[in-house]
Order: structure tokens, then sequence, then C-alpha cells
């Protein structure tokens, strides 16, 4: 064949003529695995890769955490934090999280959750907005405030809508709500000393009548000062708006809690739906952790007082999406690297747009009583 007449691929590559290596009679030499003992990256002081070196002080940070040395962990994170190059994206943030985590430790929360935040908006994919909300759960999660655990666990929810542990985990958030609803309530009772011989009442009374059924008693006195020097008839209704501000707190106090009940109840329900649906797939202790699940969370479900046809509403509204289909593709899907913008997106923003999305029909089937008291205090008014 002329040249230039070559076919296309028709190439080989010089690798190919030649003399491979003979092989040496009898049987192989064994693999003998490197063994680094215990604390090695100890003994290992100085390195001449700036990298390896950083690499060494976040072991030692690991270790001082593991061994609950947290202010020490945290030095040992802090002092590699900056030196780390922008490109070294996993270990930075390793490093952040480490450095969050021994923070609320230390009872630093709000840095820590400034770390956390900032780590949030900088992921990539999903798997890294899944750690970041994790770890703004575990940060929360030792704080008083129920209402960033629930938000940190809606997100969490929004981004896996079928995982039943976080649903779980949902459900005891709402439970734990109900005796700080419940000292609310009790301490409503103490405005009913309020009387309408004073000649100017400091009260929780609003512009707008609605918004009285949000005030909480102990902000009673950050309202304005309801003045009731003026006619006879006006005094006579502004006493009379008074002496039913107590009772219309009390009542919607109770129609919270039953509210929190409500949304803990469809949680549970949401809860053992999911396992139902994927104890065929399971074995072993992965499915006696199904079934003891749902055996608690059918004991909790009898301390609720619903009817039955109220449960199997719920069951149903909370069941809408569950599609065997569905839930497959959500275990097996890929990680969606998508741009910060796009991934903010899959994350609901707040608390009443998760709650709209999954307890509005519930809620308004379950709870039609609630217009019946906004109508009343704007009676009042």
């Amino acid at each position: 064949m002329e040249t230039g007449c070559w076919l296309l691929g028709g190439e080989f590559e010089d690798s190919v003529f030649e003399q491979r290596p003979e092989r040496r009679p009898g049987p192989p030499a064994s693999y003998r695995a490197k063994r680094c003992e215990p604390q090695w990256f100890y003994e290992e002081t100085e390195s001449g890769d700036d990298v390896e070196a950083l690499t060494l002080k976040k072991f030692k940070g690991d270790l001082a955490y593991r061994r609950q040395e947290y202010q020490k962990a945290l030095q040992e994170y802090s002092s590699i934090s900056e030196k780390l190059p922008s490109t070294n994206f996993a270990m930075k943030r390793d490093v952040q999280e480490g450095q969050a985590r021994c923070l609320a430790q230390l009872g630093r929360h709000t840095e820590a959750l400034e770390i956390a935040t900032n780590l949030e908006k900088k992921a990539t994919n999903t798997d890294h907005l899944t750690s970041v909300l994790y770890l703004q759960l575990a940060i929360c999660s030792s704080l008083p405030n129920l209402e960033k655990t629930i938000l940190c666990l809606q997100k969490l929810i929004s981004l896996h809508p079928f995982d039943p542990w976080n649903w779980g985990k949902l459900a005891e958030a709402y439970l734990n709500l109900r005796p700080a609803l419940s000292t609310l309530c009790a301490s409503s009772q103490k405005q009913k000393d309020f009387t309408s011989s004073d000649k100017t009442a400091e009260s929780s009374f609003p512009q707008s009548g609605k918004d009285c059924l949000l005030c909480f008693p102990e902000t009673l006195h950050e309202i304005s000062v309801f003045s009731v020097e003026a006619s006879s008839g006006n005094n006579r209704k502004n006493e009379k708006a008074l002496k039913n501000i107590p009772n219309c707190m009390a009542e919607k106090r109770e129609a919270m809690l039953l509210e929190a009940q409500m949304k803990a109840c469809a949680s549970f329900i949401r809860t053992r739906l999911l396992l139902q649906l994927t104890q065929a797939q399971q074995t072993s202790f992965a499915l006696e952790r199904n079934l003891r699940t749902q055996q608690e969370i059918e004991d909790k479900m009898k301390r609720f007082s619903f009817k039955e046809d109220t449960l199997l509403l719920i069951a149903e509204v909370m069941g809408e999406d569950i599609i065997p289909e569905k839930i497959k593709d959500e275990v097996h899907t890929e990680v969606k690297c998508v741009g910060q913008t796009a991934l903010s997106a899959l994350v609901i923003a707040s608390s009443k747009e998760f709650e709209d999305k999954w307890f509005r029909k519930i809620k308004d089937h379950f709870c039609p009583f609630e217009n019946q008291f906004n109508t009343e205090i704007q009676i009042l008014a």
C-alpha cells in the first residue's frame, strides 16, 4: 500500500511490537499492604509537601475531636483552614465542618451556625447540601429553639421526601413543641385579672383583630396602649373586648396545640407508610429496626384522640406521592451537580412553605373552627 493510503484507524501503536517481559517461573510475589502504626501521623513531624503537612494536622484534629478534646481540635482545624489552597475543596469542607462541630460542642453555637450557613451557600451538589443540612441539624439540636431544628428537618425532607427517618424526627420535634405551647396556654389564664375600672388598659389588642390570635401573653406590654377615654358606648365596647381577650387567646393556644398534634400525627403516618413500602426489600437488622419503629409509631398513635376517618384522611393525603417506582428512583438517584441557585431552589425557604405543601389539605379539613376564631375576634374589634 502506497504511503498516504492508510485507512483511518489502521495505524498501530509502537507498544504492540515491543517484546513483552518474560514471566518468571514460580508463584507470584505476595502483595504486602503498607502498615501504619496507631497515631502514625504524630511521628511524621516534617514533610516537604505542604498539602501532606496540612493533612497530618487535620488527622491530629480528627483524633482530638474523637477524644472529645474540642478546644485542641479546633486549634488544629483553625491552623490549617486558611493555609489550604483554594483548589482543595474537599479538605476545606471537611476542616470547616470540623470547626463548626467543635464550636457547637464548646457552646459557641452562633459561630458554628455561621460556618454551616456559609457551607450551605457554597454547596455545588445534592450530596454536599445534604451533608451541610445534617451539620446544621446537629448544631440546632443542641439549642433550646425547636423552630430551628424543625426548619432543618423540613429542608432535609424537601431534598429527600422519601426518607422515613427524617419524617420520624420531624414528628418527634412537633411533639416536643406541645409542652411549650401548654405553658403558654396556662400563662394566658393569668390575663383574666384585667378590669374595666382602669382608665387606661395595657393590652395586646392590636389594630387588626386577626393578629390578636397570634399574640403571646408575655408580649402584652409591648403592644400599644388602649385608651378608654371615649364615649360611654365605646367604653362598654372596649371593656367587653378586653374581657374576651384572655378567652380568645386561650382558645387560640388550644388550636395551636391541636395543630401541632395534627402535624406530628401526619409525620408519623408518613414515616410508617414509607417503612411499610421498604420492609419487603429488607432483611436482618435493617428489617428488625423497621418493624420495631413501626410498632413504636403504632404505640404513639394510640395517644392521639383522632377518629378513624380523620386518620384515614391523613394517610391518604400523606401518601399521595408514594409510588414504588418513584421511591426506587429516589433511592438510586444520581448526585445532582447543579449551580448554587438551582440547588437552593430544591430546598424550601421557610416552614410556612413546607407546611402549606404537606399539611394544608389536612388543616383545612381538620381545623375549620380557626376561621370562626378569626371572625369572632374581628367582631369584638
